[in-house]
């Protein structure tokens, strides 16, 4: 699927308007389409730890993979729009949340922290199973733009103490 986008979706928050974590990203993924993106395909939904592990509610993940005429940087200003409109305030790094964003690969671009954000591919992406494991659901011949390892590669060299799962 060259050329297009992939976004990490996360929640772990009851959102007051939407319901649940599962409920809410279902909701934000119609607010990436209201906001101009063609959602391509949406992967399964998953349960995960938090990481680095904490007291709080399990995350609800996904990845969904678009298409849009958008820069990278303009794509990230999306959403970071849906995700004030969905009420998210960034406060510590890692806190719970009732919407989380990322933009994971803008069409295998190679950014760097010093150009600005964002930094592409996301910077934590090959560490993550509640990323990979959705990512490998809708793009199984994915490869990290930086290292040429394919989804499955990484998701082998995942730390074992890392509990994703699908949710039932």
């Amino acid at each position: 699927m060259s050329g297009l986008s992939y976004i990490g979706l996360g929640a772990n928050l009851q959102h007051p308007q939407y319901g649940s974590p599962r409920q809410t990203l279902a909701a934000a993924i119609e607010a990436l389409r209201a906001a101009g993106l063609e959602i391509v395909a949406c992967s399964s939904w998953y349960e995960s730890a938090p990481v680095p592990l904490a007291d709080q509610p399990w995350y609800v993940n996904g990845v969904v993979a678009v298409r849009s005429d958008c820069s990278a940087a303009a794509l990230l200003g999306k959403l970071h729009r849906v995700e004030a409109e969905f009420g998210r305030i960034r406060t510590v790094v890692n806190a719970p949340r009732v919407v989380d964003l990322d933009l994971l690969d803008h069409r295998g671009e190679c950014r760097a922290e010093a150009e600005g954000p964002p930094v592409l591919p996301h910077p934590r992406m090959a560490e993550r199973g509640f990323v990979l494991l959705p990512l490998q659901e809708i793009a199984a011949d994915w490869r990290h733009p930086v290292t040429g390892r394919t989804v499955a590669e990484l998701i082998a060299a995942l730390p074992t103490d890392q509990v994703t799962r699908p949710l039932r």
